[in-house]
């Protein structure tokens, strides 16, 4: 592109930071950036005219697992690690609320309960019968016990009788959430641009010059935020993952308000307002689903209409409004990777699906970081 001398003065001299991806985690990266150097000039890039990867694309779940994610968790992680990770989403979801504050993003929390389809008796059995377990497991976060056995009240079919119910479950509205973080950005003089994709960067001396698909320029430090994204920018231990979703137009008198589970969470399903969101589906096509192109599926569209249609709202009229996808990212291991990749570049990645829960901290962790190298 061709520049002014203004523009450039102004823009993209002396930069101090420049942060990769505007999402949930980035602009909290930022915005810590600047609580704790004012006076820093940050700039931010984000690849789509809004953020592309999950950040406004997600069914805004405030919540930290289900019992059947949780027990998942316990086959590949310690108790200990478990523990850690449930504890990192729940400071997480209370930072993001005491930084926007409740009613701007809409917080509700109305509970989750998870569901098992008949097919599920043997996960279902298991669940009951390890609330006790997995409660104990948690009361030195909550203090409380968090899962019980509720009945099925909705008038769900074709699933196991009872549900488990988790009363510290909420939801948020994630348009407000980041329209509020860009908000503050913009009254921190945190510049983000949109439309500019990152194709490389090279450390020379002690600077990093950063090339993108509109124009060069160079930061004393460079933050990759783009967590789906990373694997184009060579953080390998990240794998994207598409996640399809789908929401109603308006239904008179939805039978149920709160964050439902299905099929150890690979489905998911909310209110918004009197509209019904559904999601997930990615186990029906792993191969296809890895991909960080947006996109849609018949497969899983069908899938998540059939499952709306006799499992959720079986004796109610709907029709769909809009479908949509977004991109996580996820690895073997649930912890999110936040570290130095080398010489004043740093990447908070990997935020498996949890991006409403740990994207506040994460982003606090990473700037913290990069402030102190």
């Amino acid at each position: 592109m061709n520049f002014s001398f203004w523009e450039t003065d102004s823009w993209f001299s002396d930069i101090d930071y420049c942060i990769v991806g505007s999402g949930i985690t980035g602009l909290n990266c930022a915005l810590r950036i600047k609580q704790q150097q004012p006076n820093s000039k940050v700039i931010m890039l984000e690849k789509g005219m809004l953020p592309e990867g999950a950040s406004t694309k997600n069914a805004g779940f405030a919540c930290f697992g289900s019992i059947s994610e949780i027990l998942d968790d316990l086959n590949t992680h310690s108790k200990h690690e478990v523990v850690r990770l449930v504890e990192k989403r729940k400071k997480g979801l209370e930072l993001l609320r005491n930084n926007l504050g409740d009613e701007i993003i809409d917080y509700q929390q109305n509970g989750g309960y998870e569901l098992f389809t008949e097919a599920d008796e043997e996960l279902y059995k298991q669940c009951l019968e390890r609330i006790p377990e997995v409660n104990e497991i948690l009361k030195p976060v909550f203090d409380k016990e968090v899962f019980e056995k509720s009945r099925n009240k909705f008038g769900f079919k074709k699933i196991q009788q009872d549900l488990i119910f988790n009363k510290f479950e909420g939801q948020i509205d994630t348009g407000k959430m980041m329209t509020a973080l860009v908000k503050k950005a913009i009254t921190k003089e945190i510049r983000i641009l949109n439309g500019v994709e990152v194709e490389s960067f090279e450390e020379i001396g002690s600077r990093i010059s950063i090339t993108t698909n509109k124009f060069n320029f160079q930061s004393k430090k460079l933050i990759i935020a783009t967590n789906g994204f990373a694997s184009r920018l060579g953080i390998e231990q990240v794998k994207p993952a598409r996640a399809q979703v789908l929401v109603t137009k308006p239904i008179k008198d939805i039978p149920f308000k709160g964050t439902f589970h299905l099929d150890k969470g690979y489905y998911y399903f909310r209110n918004i307002g009197n509209r019904v969101l559904f999601g997930g589906g990615r186990n029906l096509d792993f191969e296809t689903e890895e991909t960080d192109k947006s996109g849609l599926t018949g497969i899983i569209q069908n899938r998540l209409k059939e499952l709306l249609k006799t499992c959720v709202l079986p004796e109610i009229d709907f029709e769909i409004q809009q479908s949509w996808s977004g991109i996580m990212g996820v690895g073997d291991q649930k912890k999110p990777i936040i570290r130095e990749i080398s010489n004043n570049i740093y990447c908070g990645v990997r935020l498996g699906g949890m991006g409403i829960a740990i994207g506040s901290m994460v982003g606090k962790e990473l700037a913290d970081l990069a402030l102190k190298s």
